[in-house]
């Protein structure tokens, strides 16, 4: 069986991927930077059931270090490149930072990649790339007119990697993911800062009303549209990891209090232009090639969320 080599394990999904990998048994090597971006004890919290694991490694660098990279990717692994700068709003305070961390830090970890021979690379792409498409959001639109740094970051990077696919025989399936949540969701999106703000009964700020569209996706499916992704190798290929069912954002809201047992207190702003009015994915390509199939439906996930949540409140000390 073969190495997996997973970038930004400490983070979000990266934590929730390397526990099932190992628990199917893969030999897993871990890189994460701990990026300033929100609170490193955070991401040493996510890692607190993976450092004990005899099949886990893990070291912490940046993917732009190209030495260190090429040390630790071992011959004809599987590479899951999650680790990115995230944000979107951000993004457009620090475009050229987006461009180096995301664009610049793909390209060395790909061309590692075609030095080390490995057999597939699995590259955690957005649903942002769509912009104002069509919906529902199918892999076969252009995806040319994202509205933020960060999505254009991740556009750049898909059609870097069918160049090197191209040109260097790389196997490469970029997964774009539908806003993933669950537990150890990011504390700046916006599942997590609705909760926090309604038990601690502050503001919730609603653009357009909470009308804006979401593609949720629990984090369990996400994990297992990578595993189904795993098993399929491709010269290029793009696949819509989603649910498949949007929801409204004040639809959330509404689950929220009503698990919370607290009403909102809402405040209504217009939609920034960065903002995707709605996000739908298509999930018909990735039914028939993958096998992929969401089984957690937005009323049981933020449920599962919460009672996450709810547990890990108080365990950060303050800074």
């Amino acid at each position: 069986m073969s190495s997996v080599f997973v970038t930004g394990c400490a983070g979000f999904i990266g934590s929730h991927l390397c526990e099932r990998l190992l628990e199917e048994g893969f030999d897993v090597i871990g890189i994460d930077n701990f990026d300033d971006y929100y609170d490193r004890r955070i991401k040493e919290r996510n890692l607190i059931n993976l450092l004990n694991k005899r099949n886990f490694k893990f070291i912490e660098a940046d993917v732009r270090d190209s030495k260190t990279v090429e040390n630790m990717l071992e011959k004809r692994s599987i590479v899951i490149h999650l680790a990115a700068r995230p944000g979107v709003r951000a993004s457009i305070k620090h475009p050229k930072l987006y461009f180096d961390v995301n664009v610049r830090g793909t390209m060395i970890l790909a061309e590692k990649s075609v030095k080390k021979e490995v057999e597939q690379f699995i590259f955690a792409s957005s649903s942002s790339v769509y912009g104002t498409s069509q919906l529902p959001f199918k892999e076969s639109l252009p995806a040319d007119k994202p509205l933020s740094p960060y999505a254009s970051t991740k556009r750049c990077c898909e059609i870097l990697l069918h160049s090197i696919s191209n040109c260097y025989s790389l196997p490469v399936t970029c997964l774009r993911f539908f806003t993933v949540y669950g537990p150890r969701v990011r504390p700046d999106m916006a599942i997590y800062k609705f909760a926090q703000a309604i038990r601690e009964q502050k503001d919730v700020i609603l653009y357009d009303g909470g009308r804006l569209k979401r593609d949720y996706t629990y984090i369990s499916d996400a994990v297992e549209g990578i595993l189904k992704a795993m098993k399929r190798r491709f010269a290029y290929e793009v696949f819509n990891i989603g649910s498949g069912r949007p929801i409204e954002i004040r639809y959330l809201v509404k689950l929220l209090e009503e698990n919370l047992g607290r009403k909102a207190k809402i405040r209504v702003r217009p939609k920034p232009k960065e903002d995707m009015p709605a996000t739908h994915a298509d999930l018909t390509k990735a039914k028939n090639l993958l096998g992929y199939s969401p089984r957690v439906f937005i009323e049981d996930g933020v449920r599962k969320f919460l009672e996450w949540f709810l547990k890990t409140q108080a365990e950060l000390p303050e800074p």
